[in-house]
């Protein structure tokens, strides 16, 4: 299997690997109501421009009250006022076989130390230390910029809070295993049960 795996595929295996197979697999894309994701959608695109240095006053101007409440919390946040490396950034790296990689919602540099942004309009990962983003995105900040100082920061806009994960290199090891055990779960996987009262959007071709 050729794929470069992002960490949403790799949580979309763990949720239901009859799922990822209609996706990833044979390349079924189900429509989906995109009206649920606008509004993080909007603040994405205008967090990027802005740290591209791009004017965004019209931008501004047609946010709704409760984005513009939001977009001024995120703005006035410390790290954007850090060395700017990438806003929507795309990143990869190789571990054995495979390629891991993702577009970062912002990267940034402050005193030698790389922080990686991540906006979210719902909560941060309960267990975000390990959770596939995380692991995937510092593990190809690490690769690629030859470096152990890294933060990911998750930027929880609903809350108005963040989960910092500071990275250490006596995790590594634990980082590598768990990418290497889900994609051989992945290698070996053969059709499984489908799930009852599933309801996601391949329910209806799933059987």
């Amino acid at each position: 299997m050729e794929l470069m795996f992002s960490p949403n595929m790799l949580k979309i295996f763990e949720q239901c690997p009859r799922m990822f197979n209609f996706r990833y697999v044979e390349g079924i894309n189900m429509p989906v109501n995109d009206d649920i994701f606008a509004f993080g959608k909007n603040i994405h695109a205008l967090a990027s421009y802005y740290l591209k240095k791009n004017n965004i006053d019209k931008m501004e101007k047609a946010l709704s009250d409760s984005e513009f409440e939001t977009w001024n919390y995120l703005k006035s946040c410390k790290y954007f006022s850090y060395d700017v490396i990438g806003a929507e950034y795309n990143l990869a790296f190789k571990q054995n076989k495979y390629f891991y990689g993702g577009r970062l919602d912002a990267l940034v540099k402050e005193d030698n130390k790389y922080y990686i942004l991540d906006y979210k309009t719902g909560s941060a990962p309960k267990n975000a230390k390990y959770d596939y983003q995380t692991i995937i995105y510092i593990l190809a900040v690490k690769e690629f910029f030859k470096t152990d100082s890294i933060e990911f920061i998750y930027l929880d806009l609903r809350n108005r809070a963040e989960t910092c994960i500071e990275y250490k290199p006596e995790i590594y090891s634990e980082y590598i295993k768990q990418l290497d055990e889900i994609t051989h779960k992945i290698e070996v996987y053969e059709k499984s049960p489908r799930k009852e009262n599933c309801k996601c959007e391949y329910s209806k071709i799933c059987y």
